[in-house]
């Protein structure tokens, strides 16, 4: 008898689900796109938690129906989540107010606060392994106690949006390590919660956080109401989930050291599998654990597919046109070079950050020279990141590369020179999604006495497709090396400009 597992990715712009068989086959997929509240003020970035919810539910059900399983044999379900997000509930479990988001900035104040509270950026990260940055949660805490009071006096528990998820399926609140030490509110060398940094906002807070838990363990059985919804027999296993980034790792197959995910989408990370804490003492590193209880140090920007979106609407490009405009512009763009931070950037920290296009000439003053520029800036924006990690330590022998950028052919390319490393792809492009059903897997066996660990089953499952392979020209790679110098030069030129 077969069994199958459900992987839920709920992100900003929509929720993908897939569910796959023993063997890691997909068998059926479904997606719901949706969109920000619309309205607010600059660097205010907010969703409805009742949104991703009832996505959820809605593509769990055409998943199941587009595969044509039994869905009395669906074992499991894992949900990925975008990071940072925070979810406030009442006493009664109900939202109290929309949720920020990781990329809203409105929070650069906050960071202040708790940074100096604490002691100072070196003493932050003693504290708790990183820096508190404006996409983080605990900065949006301490927002909603400083700006509006009325709804913190009513804030009973602290979740993050996939464990909000969790909870809907479960009626469990609980927060596994790798999503947690997201939070700045984790000491991500112990796993615990910090006093300290709990402190910093609010003795009490201690009290609302969920219990800490690992990643190999459940947070509960789906609830009778939408398992009869959904056709599930009863006991139904939810696992432990985790940010969308710890997710994409499973998914990508990125659970043993030497293999770097760097993922194109709207935002961009970087991050690597690690045994033991990576610690950046100026902390632009992001020291996170990962979600199958070890460490994922990652590096996050905010700009990738934001910018290259932009460009396209701007000229009014199919994919396909902008894809033949760009690999028909040599490497470097004649000089053009994008500094792409259009909605502000975290790595490097510029909460207040702006686009800049420099070395405009009429010659490079093209459709197809501003296109390959900006795929150029983001990658040598993530670029910035990786020679950090490297600088740390991390040495990637395979970059899996995923998100929407990855399907682009001369982009792989551009990535390969740009990183100086060898590129691949995904049979899987639903790296979160994929990766949630995979560890659902893991904790479901593991519930049954099988021993195995989550490498053995992504080793054994996680394929990358062999075709999207591409490898550095050395050419470019010097051609590259030039320009990163010149970017990272005029990235540091410019932040006092973008200074409130």
């Amino acid at each position: 008898m077969k069994n199958y597992y459900i992987g839920v990715d709920s992100g900003t712009q929509s929720t993908k689900t897939v569910i796959i068989d023993g063997e890691g086959t997909v068998l059926g997929k479904s997606t719901k796109e949706y969109g920000l509240i619309q309205g607010l003020p600059l660097g205010h970035m907010e969703q409805h938690p009742e949104t991703w919810a009832k996505a959820m539910i809605e593509t769990m059900k055409k998943a199941i129906k587009v595969s044509k399983v039994d869905s009395k044999l669906i074992k499991a379900i894992g949900v990925s989540g975008q990071q940072h997000g925070f979810v406030p509930l009442d006493e009664s479990g109900n939202v109290i107010r929309p949720a920020k988001l990781w990329n809203d900035t409105s929070t650069s104040e906050e960071c202040s606060i708790i940074t100096e509270r604490l002691g100072g950026a070196d003493k932050v990260v003693d504290v708790i392994g990183n820096s508190v940055l404006p996409g983080y949660t605990a900065p949006k805490i301490l927002w909603l106690k400083r700006h509006e009071p009325e709804n913190y006096a009513l804030l009973d528990r602290v979740l993050l949006p996939h464990d909000y998820l969790d909870y809907v399926l479960t009626g469990a609140a609980s927060m596994e390590y790798g999503d947690a030490s997201g939070t700045a509110l984790m000491d991500i060398k112990t796993r615990k919660w910090s006093k300290e940094a709990i402190a910093a906002i609010d003795q009490g807070l201690i009290e609302k956080l969920p219990v800490l838990q690992p990643s190999d363990k459940p947070v509960g059985f789906v609830q009778e109401d939408i398992s009869v919804e959904l056709g599930l027999s009863e006991g139904v296993i939810v696992s432990a989930g985790g940010g969308d980034n710890m997710m994409g790792a499973i998914g990508t197959g990125n659970t043993s050291p030497g293999k770097v995910t760097v993922s194109l989408g709207t935002s961009g990370t970087i991050y690597a599998y690690s045994e033991s804490p990576v610690i950046d003492p100026v902390g632009e590193v992001a020291a996170f654990c990962d979600s199958t209880n070890a460490w994922l140090p990652m590096v996050c920007t905010m700009n990738v597919t934001v910018a290259t979106e932009l460009v396209r609407g701007l000229f009014k490009l199919s994919y396909e046109e902008m894809e033949g405009l760009v690999k028909d512009i040599p490497p470097g763009s004649d000089g053009a070079i994008l500094l792409p931070y259009l909605t502000g950037e975290r790595t490097p920290n510029m909460p207040d950050g702006k686009g800049v296009l420099y070395g405009l000439t009429p010659q490079n003053f093209t459709p197809g020279h501003i296109s390959r520029s900006a795929m150029e800036g983001v990658t040598m924006g993530l670029n910035y990141g990786l020679n950090r990690l490297r600088e740390l330590g991390v040495e990637p022998t395979e970059i899996r590369l995923t998100g929407g950028g990855s399907r682009n052919k001369t982009w792989r390319q551009i990535a390969a020179d740009v990183f100086n490393a060898e590129i691949v792809t995904l049979k899987e492009s639903e790296g979160a999604a994929y990766g949630a059903a995979l560890q659902s897997m893991w904790c479901h066996r593991a519930s049954q006495g099988d021993r195995v660990t989550i490498s053995e089953i992504t080793g054994n499952l996680v394929e990358v497709d062999e075709s999207s392979r591409v490898k550095p020209v050395a050419g470019n790679v010097e051609t590259y090396r030039l320009l990163q110098r010149k970017q990272d030069k005029l990235s540091q030129a410019s932040r006092p400009l973008f200074t409130p």
